[in-house]
């Protein structure tokens, strides 16, 4: 019996529905397993079709495609070490979330996920069946158990297997990022790892996936929880780890103990790789984005700049006779210290043709919203024409406080394919520019050193719309804001609660109006980046047409 036991993890990022493309990571991931003489390679959940998949694993044609292609995996594999991959499973006429484990040019064992998540961006009640925990299987003599994803958050199956013989824990996930995950993994993994006595393997994938990002962050935990590989969070990884047999079981020799990054670069990351492989997956090189002045274009600017290098970053300014001189610049300075192309477009020749078209319609009435929304109307038609015309991809600019409360303009700001801020709230914008401003990594594809000027992110914000205008004159200040938004939000708490936290009770109730009366505009609004655990999406679904309110008595 063999004393050692050698498994090569591989973190990396597959495409939901390349199945072919996915296929070649895994041939690769197999061969450089073979040249380090390991005994097993690892790959992550779904990996044949990439994950989230959604309603296309319900299309028969493409599970016939995926196991079809595991199938070929295994022939192409059968001369070295065994593989580890995840796809789906056709069985009895339903459908599972399947292990495949591959060795000698075959399928030998095929364990199927237990516990399904069906909360937050998880529905997988709707698209698979649920499966009766699958004993351990063995590699080179070792018996190992495999809990699938949120099989490792529950403590009935890790415990099942370690009763049935299993020696070693592999759990492969698609687990998607969101602040404070990393930690929240590691407590959950250190318990598994307590329960059971054994060694654990925690293996994530990485890469964007419409509004999720997937980051990685692998490890490898002995018994008693001691960490004995850390792997990058959100960088492609591939790493060999080395297992030895002693008297109280095996136990994994230390190895790669990368850092992990603290919530600030995390976030920032995510949003970055988030835009990034949304473009990329999509077919996109290149964004194109409304340049105002303000903080929240030069944050996009800036995290489009880092995902895809300057050059590939087209910002336009489009004033109209309430933009101010100020602005003008602060836009010019944000290019300019970015390296990017900027273009200028008045929209007062535009704005003043539609007026006059709609003079006689509008005769009698007071200017308002109405003048205003047509300004950024405007200013959305004319950069979705250079988005057609270009192929480049409009990027929109809405934090998660404008989103929230519906202070933006459908069909006008709001234009655009993806929105890298979407779940950041206005605060926490701020406080992102100080960070970005300070910190520059080796993955930052835009410069280094102060890219947002100081005058963008310490002026009043302002829409710009009317003179005088100010974002505070329809909102409350945005500290107060955000503090309501994320009860509300976030945390789901009553109004009565938020009063009793010190906010004024017509404040709490006028921002509870907004946010449940805006519905309708953020189901049409662009994916974005998910940073928390409600982001506006799959996380929080609530109908467009509502009359309650919470009262307070």
């Amino acid at each position: 019996m063999a004393d050692t036991f050698r498994l090569t993890l591989a973190q990396l990022n597959p495409t939901v529905g390349a199945i072919a493309a996915n296929m070649a990571l895994a041939r690769s991931v197999w061969q450089q397993a073979k040249a380090a003489g390991s005994d097993m390679a690892a790959l992550t959940e779904m990996f044949v079709t990439g994950y989230q998949t959604q309603d296309l694993i319900l299309k028969p044609a493409f599970v016939r495609d995926a196991v079809a292609a595991i199938e070929a995996l295994a022939k192409d594999c059968a001369d070295g070490p065994a593989l580890g991959i995840g796809g789906p499973c056709l069985r009895g006429g339903a459908l599972y979330n399947a292990y495949y484990i591959l060795q000698g040019g075959t399928v030998t064992a095929t364990v199927l996920k237990h516990h399904l998540p069906n909360s937050n961006v998880f529905d997988e009640k709707r698209l698979f069946a649920s499966a009766d925990v699958h004993g351990p299987y063995t590699v080179a003599g070792v018996r190992i158990g495999t809990p699938i994803c949120e099989d490792s958050w529950h403590p009935d199956v890790a415990e099942t297997l370690a009763e049935t013989g299993a020696e070693i824990l592999l759990v492969p996930n698609g687990s998607p990022y969101h602040r404070g995950k990393p930690n929240l993994r590691l407590n959950l993994m250190v318990s598994r790892v307590v329960e059971t006595g054994l060694p654990l393997v925690y293996l994530n994938m990485t890469g964007g996936q419409d509004d999720q990002v997937f980051d990685g962050c692998s490890m490898v935990l002995n018994p008693g929880g001691q960490l004995a590989v850390q792997m990058p969070q959100f960088d492609d990884s591939i790493t060999h780890v080395t297992f030895t047999r002693t008297p109280d079981g095996w136990r994994a020799k230390t190895g790669e103990r990368a850092s992990v990054p603290e919530v600030a670069e995390a976030d920032y990351r995510a949003m970055t790789i988030g835009l990034h492989d949304y473009l990329a997956k999509s077919g996109f090189k290149k964004v194109v984005l409304g340049l105002s002045g303000g903080i929240d274009s030069a944050i996009v600017a800036t995290i489009a700049a880092d995902a895809l290098g300057p050059e590939n970053v087209h910002c336009v300014m489009l004033p109209s006779r309430f933009t101010s001189q100020a602005s003008l610049d602060d836009a010019a300075a944000v290019a300019r210290a970015l390296g990017c192309r900027l273009d200028t477009i008045p929209i007062t020749g535009p704005q003043d043709a539609v007026g006059e078209a709609l003079a006689p319609l509008f005769a009698g009435t007071e200017a308002g919203i109405t003048e205003e929304n047509i300004q950024s109307r405007l200013r959305g038609l004319l950069l979705m024409a250079l988005s057609n015309k270009s192929g480049a991809m409009l990027l929109t600019t809405g934090n998660k406080s404008e989103v929230a409360v519906g202070y933006c303009t459908i069909y006008g700001d709001m234009n655009g394919g993806y929105n890298p801020i979407k779940d950041l709230w206005k605060t926490r914008v701020f406080d992102t520019c100080r960070w970005r401003n300070a910190n520059h990594r080796l993955w930052m594809k835009g410069p280094a050193g102060t890219v947002i000027p100081p005058n963008v992110i310490d002026k009043p914000p302002s829409a710009e719309l009317r003179e005088n205008q100010r974002d505070d004159d329809s909102l409350p200040p945005y500290p107060v804001l955000d503090a309501i938004l994320e009860g509300l939000v976030e945390k789901d708490l009553s109004v009565a609660e938020i009063v009793a936290q010190g906010h004024d009770l017509a404040t709490v109730k006028r921002v509870e109006h907004l946010l449940y009366t805006s519905e309708w505009k953020r189901f049409q609004s662009a994916p974005g980046v998910r940073l928390t655990q409600k982001a506006f999406w799959l996380d929080r679904r609530y109908p467009m047409v509502n009359r309650w309110r919470d009262a307070v008595s």
